[in-house]
């Protein structure tokens, strides 16, 4: 039996709701494929945050290191300004082990309806670049509490950082369609987003057979709500991945299906896998939260520790609990958060129970 430890952080509102169910239907398919999950349940949040002043411990980074990855729910209060949250948590992880790549995969799954007329073929990875770009500590403000108050904050792309995310997507174009978008604009940051475009353009002219189109933001945007699916591999910096990864999510039913895997392909240090979707304050303790985006989370990281078999059972049974018509309420249905899970464990079950080859 091959044994895994995985630090669970569930984090703020539904983040606490759907973290626990996924780690009953990972266990599920864990025990199925012969190997068995240790969690290190780490109770950093919000709620931390305004008791002791911090997201998480000191030495929260250093407690990390040495598991085999870590599963997050997800990071916001209604009282704590979101910078302090993923500031104070989520960004300091991805950067600390750098986790460059941000893998977001949307598919139209079995049984839903796709948002978009017309459109039913959605396919689409975006592979973001994680960890400098516009998210950057570069800044500051000045005279504040003044009528001369001002901010600034600095882009930051570097030649590595483009380079080895356009490596990445390059590979993944080639499995896939052998086309990739990669999502600009030159026109208007004319000094970030040239350099953006050239360096891709110079990694990309090394790998034949990837046919590249850069697009411009905007009109890339307009293209995922028109014709989802003509979009297969993007390329993305840090905002414009993040931004577009919602909105393909949406135009294939829900943000709440939408996973995210933050990677360091070296796995020299833990990767870090959760949802897309934020906390829903609206919804907490409801029992109304779309668990599929956690698990399908949870099915990317399996697939990263080595344990493919497990991972396609886990979104197998998830499929086959759609096709049964559950689903909940954000994607037209009325199933709670723990009657989907329920049928998700059910149909983990089914496939043990009818020995079916993995």
């Amino acid at each position: 039996m091959k044994r895994y430890t995985i630090d669970c952080i569930a984090g703020d509102g539904i983040g606490q709701e759907v973290v626990p169910t996924a780690v009953a239907c990972i266990d599920a398919v864990a025990e199925q494929n012969d190997s068995r999950i240790t969690w290190r349940e780490r109770n950093w949040s919000s709620d931390r945050y305004l008791s002791k002043g911090a997201m998480m411990p000191v030495d929260g980074i250093d407690q990390l290191d040495g598991g085999d990855g870590i599963l997050l729910g997800a990071v916001g209060h209604p009282e704590v300004p979101d910078h302090i949250t993923l500031w104070g948590l989520l960004i300091p992880i991805r950067r600390a082990f750098d986790l460059y790549l941000n893998i977001r995969p949307v598919r139209l799954l079995p049984g839903i309806e796709p948002r978009v007329v017309g459109d039913g073929r959605i396919d689409t990875v975006i592979v973001r670049e994680n960890v400098e770009g516009e998210y950057s500590e570069v800044g500051g403000r000045a005279y504040q509490g003044t009528r001369h108050a001002m901010a600034f904050q600095q882009a930051l792309f570097t030649r590595r950082g483009v380079k080895r995310v356009t490596e990445y997507a390059a590979e993944l174009a080639a499995e896939r369609s052998g086309k990739i978008i990669s999502a600009t604009k030159l026109n208007g940051l004319i000094h970030s987003m040239t350099f953006w475009d050239e360096v891709v353009e110079e990694t990309l002219s090394r790998h034949t057979g990837v046919e590249l189109q850069s697009v411009l933001i905007d009109a890339l945007a307009a293209r995922l709500v028109l014709a989802p699916s003509s979009v297969d591999v993007i390329v993305a910096s840090n905002l414009f991945g993040d931004i577009l990864s919602d909105l393909v999510a949406a135009t294939a039913g829900s943000i709440g299906i939408a996973p995210s895997a933050n990677i360091n392909p070296d796995r020299s240090q833990p990767s870090m896998f959760e949802p897309v979707h934020g906390t829903a304050p609206d919804i907490v303790g409801k029992n109304l939260a779309n668990p599929i985006g956690q698990l399908w989370a949870g099915s990317m990281m399996l697939e990263h520790i080595g344990q493919a078999g497990a991972a396609t059972d886990l979104m197998k049974a998830v499929e086959n609990t759609l096709l049964r018509g559950i689903r909940t309420a954000d994607l037209g249905g009325t199933a709670s958060t723990s009657e989907f899970v329920a049928a998700v464990l059910e149909e983990i079950d089914a496939v043990a129970s009818a020995g079916v080859e993995r």
